[in-house]
């Protein structure tokens, strides 16, 4: 089956750092009618979460980024994008970086091929439980993007899987006995 898993990356006690943590919240609780959805809070990242990453179809990782851009902005980078952004950004202070989940899946032959950071501009990293204003107003908008990435996604996993049937179906009958071929 197909599935997508949706990543909450950072901490959530220091305040929007911990954005990707809300982010996933807020999808949850908001959109409880997407299906086939995965959802993790991956905390501060750890080498344990490279077998979710390798078991999806789809991802979709929400982070504070350093996007050099207003506080809450929100910039949605996707594939090949979000290889070079991960490629070109800062490495984590944590224990592994989002890149090195991404190379060890690369690696083993499992890099999704539907892929996507949603970053948003955090504003204040400090004790906190809570985000800032802009980076709680950017909330509603990292999840419609997820949102609309997941329904693309889907829509093309549909539309290949009855182009695949068709094909099936026409190369059963071209060989069929029945047909005289």
């Amino acid at each position: 089956m197909n599935h997508t898993l949706i990543l909450g990356i950072g901490n959530s006690l220091l305040s929007d750092e911990g954005a990707g943590v809300h982010a996933l919240s807020y999808l949850q609780t908001h959109h409880p009618e997407l299906e086939n959805v995965l959802y993790l809070d991956g905390g501060t990242l750890s080498f344990t979460l490279a077998s979710w990453i390798e078991d999806c179809d789809s991802l979709v990782v929400f982070d504070a980024a350093e996007l050099h851009m207003p506080a809450g902005c929100v910039k949605t980078f996707a594939g090949a994008d979000m290889d070079a952004f991960l490629g070109a950004a800062k490495r984590s202070a944590h224990e592994v970086g989002l890149m090195d989940l991404m190379d060890i899946a690369r690696l083993t032959d499992h890099l999704p091929a539907n892929r996507a950071v949603i970053g948003i501009q955090p504003d204040y990293m400090d004790w906190g439980m809570q985000p800032t204003q802009a980076v709680h107003r950017a909330l509603p908008i990292a999840v419609n993007e997820a949102v609309k990435l997941i329904e693309t996604w889907n829509n093309e996993q549909l539309v290949n899987h009855a182009t695949e049937s068709k094909q099936f179906r026409n190369t059963t009958s071209a060989e069929s006995p029945e047909t005289g071929a």
